[in-house]
Order: C-alpha cells, then sequence, then structure tokens
C-alpha cells in the first residue's frame, strides 16, 4: 500500500480493512478495485468509510493477489478518522499495520490543533519534521478523499497535502470533463519533500486518472483509476 500511496498519493498497493460502524451517515463508501500492473494482476485495493454529522471514518487494505500474490504475500491495513466539510479534511488519528511476508510493523499518527505527532518518527537527513506539517492529512485520509461517493459538485474537486510520518506530497485532482458515460478526471501526485535525491530525479510527478459514473442515488463513484508507475502502466477497476 506504501508504494501505492507513494505512486498516486491515493493509489498503488491496496487497502481492505472492515469500516468502523456509524449509524445514521451522512455519506458511505464501500469500494473493492481490482489492481493489475502491464496487465499482471497485483492485488484488491478495498477503500470503506462513512460520514456523519461532520465526522468521517475511513478504513482500507491493500492484499497482493495474482500472480504477483504468488511470488510475494503483501497486506497493509491502514484507518483514519477526523473532521469534513466538503473536501476539507481535519485528521485526528492514523494507524497502519504493514506485513511484508518478511517483516511486520505498525505505526500511528495523531494530530493536536492540525499539527501531527508521529509514534515512530525518527530525524534523518531528509526526514521531514511533523511540527512543520500543520494542515496536512494521513495517507489513509487522502486515499479515502479522493476514492469516496461524492455529489456532482464534488466530482475532480481535490487538492491536498498530505504527510506519512516521513515525506510531504500532493495529491490533486481537477479538469472534469465528460467521456462516454463517464466523468474524467486528471490526477496528480506530486513529491515535495523528504524524498531522497535519487528519489526526486527519478520521477516527482505520477500523473493518472479518475474515471466517475453516476449512481442509481444521484451520486458519483470511482469506476476505473489509469496511472504510469514506476514498474509500468497500471489499471484499477471497481468490481
Amino acid at each position: 500500500m506504501k508504494q501505492f500511496l507513494k505512486i498516486l498519493g491515493v493509489c498503488a498497493l491496496p487497502l481492505a480493512m472492515t469500516a468502523p460502524q456509524m449509524a445514521a451517515a451522512d455519506g458511505t463508501t464501500d469500494a473493492v478495485f481490482s489492481v493489475a500492473i502491464r496487465g499482471i494482476t497485483a492485488g484488491t485495493l478495498t477503500v470503506k468509510g462513512a460520514e456523519n454529522g461532520g465526522a468521517y471514518n475511513a478504513s482500507g487494505v491493500l492484499q497482493s493477489g495474482g500472480l504477483v500474490g504468488l511470488v510475494a504475500k503483501v497486506k497493509y491495513t491502514a484507518s483514519s478518522s477526523g473532521r469534513v466539510s466538503g473536501n476539507n479534511f481535519s485528521p485526528s488519528r492514523y494507524d497502519e499495520k504493514a506485513d511484508t511476508g518478511k517483516r511486520k510493523s505498525s505505526a500511528s499518527m495523531t494530530y493536536k490543533g492540525g499539527v501531527p505527532s508521529v509514534s515512530d518518527y525518527v530525524a534523518g537527513p531528509n526526514v521531514v519534521k511533523p511540527s512543520t506539517q500543520k494542515g496536512t492529512v494521513d495517507p489513509m485520509t487522502a486515499l479515502y478523499a479522493a476514492f469516496r461517493d461524492v455529489n456532482k459538485d464534488e466530482v475532480c474537486e481535490l487538492d491536498v497535502k498530505m504527510y506519512d510520518g516521513k515525506r510531504r506530497s500532493q495529491v490533486k485532482l481537477a479538469t472534469p470533463r465528460a467521456e462516454g458515460d463517464m466523468i474524467k478526471c486528471d490526477g496528480e501526485y506530486r513529491r515535495l519533500a523528504g524524498f531522497s535525491p535519487e528519489d526526486m530525479a527519478e520521477k516527482a510527478r505520477f500523473p493518472f486518472n479518475l474515471f466517475y459514473a453516476k449512481t442509481a442515488d444521484g451520486r458519483y463513484r470511482v469506476e476505473k483509476v489509469v496511472t504510469h508507475t514506476l514498474y509500468g502502466n497500471a489499471v484499477m477497476k471497481r468490481k
């Protein structure tokens, strides 16, 4: 999932975890995507979330599968919660667990006054200090913000700065336009700070496209994502 989030800011190695139960939600999202890189099935990404009275809870799981799953069993789970108003998110907590098959790890961030505090923060030459990241959102919140079901006036309306405990990046959606019976958005994930000079020289911008379809209740949901990654073309399709 980390590569997924690093490459799209919201799309690179999947997430799937049951979202917290919420009653009388203002809006809910329950999406499962198949992920293929260069035409090879790589796994699934599940994103779930609910909004109620200005609060949100979101969770996800990235699970390797297909031919990739035969080579490496990888699973990342994440959850986040906080406040939301339109497209403006203010996280209060973020938790992540990773199992690469060789190593298990966990990390969390909490927020006070919009400033993140990282459970496993270690200073380094390229690491961005949490105290400088007021107003940023965590990776799960960024993923949910990009993949949640929205009203028509919110389609392609997103611009968030993301901080993962070490690095700062940006996720943007823009330029909605009709493509067949769907709406196509131009997206970009941009590395901003905390990356090594080698990473920045390799690639700093990752363009992608999101495709929305209208639902039976008149809202819009992401049906497909197409992006160019360091590993080749990647396509995510909603199941």
